[in-house]
């Protein structure tokens, strides 16, 4: 027992020295290179070395027979990485350990990486450019994740650059609120890194990213090249506008180049759900929307289904917290329902999610009825998928095609699968994936299939609008494995 024991820790202490020398490796890569590291979307980047293991053991989730990835497997192609001299790239390592041992064929780690990722083999420094200026408008709960998320993930600045957030001023002590409230948050944790204001200049700075604080009643009021900003990527998180028209007003101040709404749009405009119609942005659009936190946890998973079996109608039902739209105490609402304290109760609302779907999934148009219950959690929701199919499927069918789209596909950043019968949501604050399918929930009976998909509808979908961004502004560096 005794020697066991030894064993065990010995061995502990073997993934730690190795997680303890990825660390360095994956920073100089991030910096000096704008490689983003992670391991099934798990990012790496900051990360300790506990953080870096738990993503390791985190990887059973994803492979057969609940096999763990090793910090052994993975070490040697970052080690490789690190003397590529590679350019710009996304690199899953957890996928490029599996697909190595998969189809290797004998080739060294060395000679894997380089024919793997040659595209990118040898360019580091070609084509960098300064960035695309990003202003955010409006500064609540998504527009503080997105902060977070750009903040993360400024690397060299070569990509998004935060340099602006817009609000209305509600205090003497703005800044210091605002500061205060990017710092800290009871949902997602505190903010990983420094913040510093200047009262006098109205400005943030955060882990080096000086984010200018501009007040303004309305659009019309901002000229942005008077704070260094050109060609800016505006994401207007308000809500108050969701046509061209309204959303037009930011077009026309100085500065700005392009805008993405973070709510379903109206009328024309597109609505993206990244991984699905992405594709479809050109460079001719200049207002989009990145469409709902709730269509973009379903269309992927709807979309994956439908190719292999078919979908001939179906009904979604969305167990979704609570929001600011909504009283902490019963008053006056102007929606139904919706004036009753959102802590004390269950409410029922209704959702657009089911015909926003068919606008990024034409196939569905006519297919999809949907509902909406409001709960009191304060984050993390669910989409129950009651569908019914062209072809039949059996539990264990289903559970094996959609745990192989959440490892092999291209809907692998949108789909994420977890098989525990311990899951609940708080477990999923803080996921990156549009969605989560909860494969111990999975109901099949015959043509009739009701999936469980639960979704951080905070930050996932804020993750889900810089992939959007990242398109829009033609920063999306190649992704690896291919």
């Amino acid at each position: 027992m005794t020697q066991k024991s030894d064993q065990c820790l010995s061995e502990w202490i073997d993934r730690e020295a190795l997680a303890e020398a990825m660390i360095p490796l994956i920073g100089q890569l991030y910096r000096n290179n704008n490689v983003v590291s992670s391991i099934y979307g798990r990012s790496l980047i900051n990360r300790s070395v506990i953080s870096i293991l738990k993503a390791h053991r985190f990887a059973r989730h994803r492979l057969a027979n609940d096999a763990e990835l090793a910090v052994q497997d993975t070490f040697p192609l970052l080690k490789v990485m690190s003397e590529l001299k590679l350019g710009a790239a996304s690199v899953d390592l957890g996928r490029m350990a599996s697909k190595f041992k998969a189809e290797g064929n004998g080739r060294s780690v060395e000679q894997f990486v380089r024919e793997e990722m040659a595209a990118v083999v040898g360019q580091q420094g070609v084509k960098a450019s300064k960035g695309t200026d990003v202003v955010l408008y409006g500064f609540g709960r998504i527009g503080r994740l997105l902060a977070r998320i750009l903040i993360e993930k400024t690397g060299g600045g070569d990509g998004l650059r935060l340099r602006a957030i817009v609000v209305r001023k509600g205090a003497d002590n703005d800044l210091v609120k605002r500061a205060s409230l990017l710092r800290r948050d009871s949902v997602h944790g505190p903010f990983d890194g420094t913040i510093t204001i200047d009262e006098a200049n109205n400005t943030i700075t955060a882990n080096g990213n000086l984010i200018q604080v501009i007040y303004a009643k309305d659009p019309k009021e901002v000229d942005y090249t008077q704070y260094g900003i050109q060609n800016a990527l505006l994401v207007d998180n308000t809500g108050v506008w969701r046509d061209a028209e309204g959303l037009g007003q930011h077009l026309a101040c100085p500065g700005i180049d392009r805008v993405v709404l973070t709510a379903p749009g109206k009328g024309e405009l597109k609505n993206i759900v990244h991984g699905i119609n992405h594709g479809e942005i050109s460079a001719d659009d200049k207002i989009i929307s990145a469409a709902s936190c709730t269509t973009n946890a379903i269309v992927p998973v709807l979309k994956a289904v439908n190719d292999k079996f078919g979908i001939l109608n179906g009904h979604v039902e969305t167990v979704h917290s609570y929001t600011n739209d909504q009283n902490l105490i019963d008053n006056f609402h102007k929606g139904d329902r919706r004036g009753r304290s959102a802590p004390l109760n269950m409410v029922i609302t209704e959702t657009g999610a089911a015909t926003a779907a068919a606008k990024a999934l034409p196939v569905l148009k006519g297919k999809l009825t949907g509902n909406a219950i409001r709960v009191p959690t304060p984050n993390v929701s669910m989409a129950i998928l009651n569908l019914n199919l062209e072809k039949a499927s059996t539990r264990e069918e289903m559970n094996e095609y959609l745990r192989h789209m959440a490892l092999h596909s291209d809907l692998h950043k949108q789909i994420d699968f977890v098989q525990s019968l311990e899951v609940v949501s708080t477990d999923f604050v803080g996921s990156r994936h549009a969605g989560v399918v909860d494969a111990e929930a999975t109901i099949c009976n015959d043509n009739r299939v009701v999936l469980y998909v639960w979704y951080d509808n905070e930050f996932g979908y804020s993750c889900q609008v810089v992939r959007v961004m990242e398109d829009m502004a033609g920063v999306n560096p190649p992704a690896f494995p291919r």
